[in-house]
């Protein structure tokens, strides 16, 4: 993915800045909270509570680490939705979840469906990492960044993470 974002500078006006950063970027974004968070409604929720933190933090020191600073913060409250859903299910009893509709089911193969359970039963971390491998084509030394890791430690749990997904799947079947 190649960052866009160089041409934006510090003095430029927020709300035309923020604007060109929410329509260059704001798809994949929400494509990343999905995949953390396991809800479109939710990721969305949480893509435009970091643009409104952004704007409220405008500017930004170094213009070129506005997506990364976009990703980490996505990350960031994706992790923060996941808690809340926890904390809520001790005391809510968990609502049976409704079936795919006739449509979504005919879109989405079931071997993807596996896919995204196993790599759902994964630990946050390593399917934030594989996601932001895989998902978004990151390099391992930008996933160890955004996550606030080693680039080893992004690999490694990359590796175990995949070994995992590979077990999962193949008892699946």
């Amino acid at each position: 993915m190649t960052n866009h974002i160089a041409t934006l500078a510090p003095s430029e006006d927020p709300p035309a800045a923020i604007s060109e950063l929410y329509r260059q970027h704001w798809a994949g974004l929400v494509r990343l909270a999905v995949l953390v968070v396991d809800d479109a409604e939710s990721a969305e929720d949480v893509v435009q509570e970091v643009f409104t933190q952004l704007y409220r933090n405008w500017p930004i020191d170094d213009p070129d680490r506005v997506l990364g600073y976009l990703r980490t913060a996505v990350l960031n409250r994706s992790r923060s939705v996941l808690r809340r859903r926890r904390v809520a299910r001790l005391y809510i009893p968990p609502s049976p979840r409704s079936g795919d509709s006739a449509e979504s089911a005919a879109e989405v193969g079931e071997s993807r469906r596996e896919v995204q359970r196993a790599l759902q039963a994964l630990p946050i971390r390593s399917r934030e990492v594989l996601v932001l491998r895989y998902y978004l084509d990151l390099p391992y030394a930008e996933i160890g960044q955004t996550l606030g890791i080693s680039e080893s430690t992004a690999r490694s749990t990359a590796s175990r993470a995949l070994a995992a997904l590979t077990k999962t799947l193949k008892e699946s079947r």
